[in-house]
């Protein structure tokens, strides 16, 4: 086992113009295969909710319900560092709420640092959290919430990654320097687009890592697990890439043990 993965080691790398990945991973068996794997972090997101428990919206999972996955996630981990997504609501209640939920995360979930999405709305508190010593990774970029304001079409067919140029891009760059200077550590840059990303990424000391609508152009990536290998029934027909098409495995799997057991045949495992 490798040193542990430190936010100073992960900024360093910046500095020598390595790149570094992350996993979003909320179980611990997934958790301990990214980890032996050698990924720098692994996010325990709030896309939980929609991808593994089925649900409509983001905004419905509680912090108990993140705590949960943190600390599944964090008993799998001992090499990488752990972020967790503050789930919707603290946030948007105020400085004492989101103080309150990222100690919670930190003291009985065991992160080692906490995403604040939207975060360039609310730099008072990403600063009041990082006054108390608490590592923020924070989100900006553009979404359907945040588009609008840069003038920028968005839509599902219609994705803003290419359009984040000219002022957008300078409005962009100014939000990542508001962030650092609140006392961010890493920055979660959605949708940047080659542009934008790269302006940002030459504007900020700090690493910029890139999700949905990211690049080569940044200073990391960081990508769901369940997208990377296949997981989930939507894998059985999409005609997208992924390293592992894990939902077809299963699958035939499955039919196997199902035409065993049917036909009087031990079953393996």
């Amino acid at each position: 086992m490798s040193a542990k993965v430190t936010i100073a080691a992960l900024q360093q790398m910046k500095r020598d113009g390595r790149k570094s990945v992350g996993v979003v991973a909320w179980d611990y068996q997934l958790a301990r295969i990214a980890d032996r794997a050698g990924f720098d972090f692994v996010s325990v997101g709030d896309s939980v909710g929609v991808n593994l428990w089925g649900r409509s919206e983001v905004g419905e999972v509680t912090l108990d319900e993140m705590l949960i996955c943190c600390r599944a996630v964090r008993r799998g981990v001992e090499r990488a560092l752990v972020s967790c997504d503050m789930p919707y609501g603290p946030v948007q209640q105020g400085i004492d709420a989101a103080r309150a939920a990222a100690f919670k995360l930190m003291k009985e979930g065991g992160a080692d640092m906490i995403k604040v999405d939207a975060a360039a709305e609310f730099p008072d508190v990403v600063r009041a959290l990082v006054g108390e010593g608490i590592p923020v990774f924070a989100q900006f970029g553009l979404t359907p919430q945040t588009a609008a304001k840069f003038g920028i079409p968005y839509s599902a067919q219609n994705s803003p990654q290419a359009q984040a140029s000219g002022e957008a891009a300078a409005k962009l760059v100014e939000e990542a320097k508001l962030l650092e200077a609140a006392g961010a550590c890493l920055l979660d840059f959605t949708n940047s687009g080659p542009v934008a990303g790269a302006a940002v990424v030459a504007a900020v000391k700090i690493p910029v890592i890139g999700g949905f609508g990211g690049g080569p152009w940044l200073d990391g990536r960081v990508r769901l697990a369940h997208t990377a290998i296949g997981y989930g029934e939507k894998w059985l027909d999409a005609k997208t890439d992924t390293y592992f098409n894990s939902a077809k495995a299963t699958l035939e799997a499955f039919t196997a043990l199902i035409a065993d057991a049917r036909a009087g045949r031990q079953i393996k495992g």
